[in-house]
């Protein structure tokens, strides 16, 4: 079992480029997967562009896979991730990831509650699936390495008031930050994971 880490943030988040490098030549005989989960307003796709740019990868968003509009009983949004379709993370990106074989999903449109056309891409040496409820327990096996993004909640607070507005951090706050912080606790999330990135110091 690997070691985990607890990082600052430094020269540019060069710390996990190293421990990715480092495992792209560890493991030379097949695709890596990596996880990126962790708090809203932490940075989780801010460090999943910075790793598109630096490496030749897929980038698979859990945005992409909210739970569809007649899958939302009460029974399903009790449950700790119970509001994103993880199934079909499962189904549609992970298990064709472990094969090496040629990924097809749809991205399901909240504006439109449909789904869009089929997006069909080729499995990549490294390939990382970016957002909250990523390391749910149905799909935390199937990564190499998991990463976990924190920040402190006042400034997580001032980021979405930035990016979202007053309105929609009401809802960050009344809803999505208490659904996080339920699935966070009562699976564990952190302990399952290889490092923790603290990005608070970016306000700083």
């Amino acid at each position: 079992m690997r070691e985990k880490h607890k990082i600052p943030i430094y020269n540019e988040y060069q710390y996990i480029f190293d421990v990715i490098n480092n495992l792209l030549k560890v493991e030379d005989t097949k695709s890596l997967i990596i996880a990126i989960d962790g708090r809203c307003g932490s940075g989780k796709s801010t460090l999943g562009t910075l790793l598109t740019e630096k490496f030749d990868c897929n980038i698979f968003h859990m945005d992409d896979f909210f739970l569809p509009f007649e899958m939302r009983n009460s029974e399903r949004l009790a449950e700790a991730g119970g509001n994103v379709h993880y199934e079909r993370v499962e189904e549609e990106i992970l298990r064709p990831l472990q094969k090496h074989k040629p990924v097809q999903y749809r991205k399901y449109l909240c504006s439109k509650w449909d789904f869009s056309q089929p997006t069909e891409v080729e499995t990549k040496r490294l390939n990382i699936v970016e957002g909250s409820y990523s390391l749910h327990p149905t799909l935390r096996n199937y990564y190499d390495y998991k990463i976990f993004v924190t920040v402190d909640p006042k400034v997580q607070h001032e980021r979405i008031l930035k990016r979202n507005g007053e309105k929609k951090l009401q809802d960050f706050l009344n809803k999505w930050i208490p659904m996080e912080e339920h699935y966070f606790s009562e699976l564990d999330i952190k302990s399952q994971c290889d490092l923790m990135l603290d990005t608070t110091i970016l306000n700083k």
